[in-house]
């Protein structure tokens, strides 16, 4: 509840500066030349870097949440970090209910909103966690070039070839993918949180994470004593693979799955939400976690 207000607050003192400015940004939009650059907002650093990988130097991209030590589902906006909107042309969210403070912030704007989930054909109810999928990922990088367009219909060329080498780079982790999958498919993975579910569905991984525990994740509850003890036990039978440790949302719950694991010597793969400091892109980062998951197996 508590977020929701500040979110709220946050929101609103946008609309008020959104109202005070909207002549000032509308003279400024309209005389515009196409020497100067498309802002864009990301909720998340992640799709901020596809934005950027997309736009190139046509493009200024400021990503909201860029922290591993902030709890992504938890996430608080600023008035600062809201006011940020009042300036994009084009705001690219997660959607899938991640981050509806974003496209709340978003509404109170012109700007062209870009939602990748929907782009992918993911709705509310669906894991929210679209960027490690393939299909999606292809999906939204089609919609921020036709955002761009839009915003720079003189530059349609320079964004359409920039839009095929990105591909070209995806279908290349798509290739990695596939070749991994060889080694991975029908391999048995419990996670911690279903975070990284898409990428194991497209390595051809079966989830087996205790029901219990699992729906209560899904939830973002509490797991019951029972549902961990299950966990627990079911770390030691030998069926479970590879535990996937989602460390951005640890807690003294995840430290009990993980020493079980650590115990009966199942392999750990950590990842986190947001995308780490070390990578450029987010292929690059997902290059990295398909050789993690592979390497796990080894």
């Amino acid at each position: 509840m508590k977020r929701i207000l500040a979110a709220s607050v946050a929101i609103a003192a946008l609309a008020g500066v959104s109202a005070c400015g909207s002549s000032a940004n509308e003279a400024s939009s309209s005389d515009a030349s196409s020497d100067s650059k498309i802002s864009v907002i990301a909720s998340i650093n992640q799709w901020g870097s596809v934005a950027r990988d997309l736009g190139g130097d046509k493009v200024n991209v400021t990503s909201i949440m860029t922290n591993t030590n902030v709890e992504a589902h938890d996430y608080e906006p600023s008035t600062s970090d809201v006011a940020k909107f009042t300036s994009a042309k084009v705001v690219v969210v997660n959607g899938a209910d991640y981050d509806p403070w974003a496209t709340k912030a978003a509404s109170s704007t012109k700007a062209t909103l870009v939602d990748a989930a929907e782009a992918g054909g993911k709705k509310s109810g669906d894991n929210p966690h679209v960027w490690f999928s393939a299909a999606v990922r292809t999906a939204a990088a089609d919609a921020i070039t036709k955002a761009y367009e839009k915003a720079m219909p003189d530059q349609k060329t320079y964004f359409a070839g920039l839009n095929t080498e990105w591909k070209a780079k995806e279908q290349k982790l798509e290739a990695t993918i596939k070749e991994s999958s060889t080694k991975l498919k029908g391999v048995n993975y419990a996670a911690t949180e279903s975070v990284a579910w898409y990428l194991a569905d497209d390595l051809g991984m079966k989830d087996v994470t205790p029901s219990g525990y699992a729906q209560a994740s899904a939830n973002e509850s509490e797991p019951s004593p029972a549902d961990i003890t299950a966990y627990q036990q079911a770390l030691g039978t030998g069926d479970i693979k590879m535990l996937v440790f989602n460390s951005q949302e640890a807690d003294s719950v995840t430290d009990q799955i993980t020493s079980a694991a650590k115990k009966n010597n199942v392999p750990i793969v950590d990842l986190t939400e947001q995308m780490p400091k070390q990578y450029n892109d987010l292929l690059d980062w997902m290059n990295a976690l398909v050789s993690d998951f592979a390497k796990s197996v080894e």
